[in-house]
């Protein structure tokens, strides 16, 4: 990633990637470059994907989605997300999302404070290929202690896509 406090471009392909719950992520901008103010990666997510429900007790979520589709569920709201749409998660809101079945969903995902990228880091792997890999299992204990780790609690399993429930 670039040094602290020079202006930067970042190719379509460029960033840190990883591979995090079956997801290509690429961090574009972390808290060393926005002096801890925020995190934007690009999140590419599998059609079908769904992460544990949870919230973020330190961080406002952001998404910013490029194409594909997302179902939001936030404290009992949801929220249907397309191309072009941003999505706001408040902090300490427990939340998840759906994405469609249809396609992958490809979006900017922004925290505030700073942080989830160290998260990222943790939970993922460096991702060399970059294309949507089979996700398989992934251990839920160890998911929730290392969340913990990152101030955010995982309050249960992913939603199923067909239900939401």
């Amino acid at each position: 990633m670039p040094s602290v406090n020079r202006p930067y471009v970042l190719a379509g392909s460029e960033g840190q990637a990883l591979w995090f719950l079956g997801n290509l992520v690429t961090v574009k901008a972390t808290g060393a470059q926005t002096r801890g103010r925020l995190t934007v990666a690009e999140f590419l997510n599998p059609a079908g994907f769904a992460p544990p429900l949870h919230r973020h007790l330190e961080e406002d979520e952001m998404f910013y989605v490029l194409s594909g589709t997302a179902r939001f569920l936030c404290d009992g709201e949801e929220l249907t997300a397309c191309p072009g749409d941003f999505v706001l998660l408040p902090v300490g809101l427990p939340h998840t999302f759906v994405v469609g079945s249809e396609e992958p969903l490809r979006c900017l995902q922004i925290t505030t404070p700073s942080g989830f990228e160290d998260f990222a880091k943790d939970v993922g792997a460096p991702a060399q290929e970059r294309r949507l890999p089979d996700p398989g299992p992934f251990d839920p204990a160890a998911l929730g202690h290392t969340a913990a780790r990152h101030h955010i609690e995982i309050l249960g399993p992913p939603p199923n896509a067909h239900t939401g429930a």
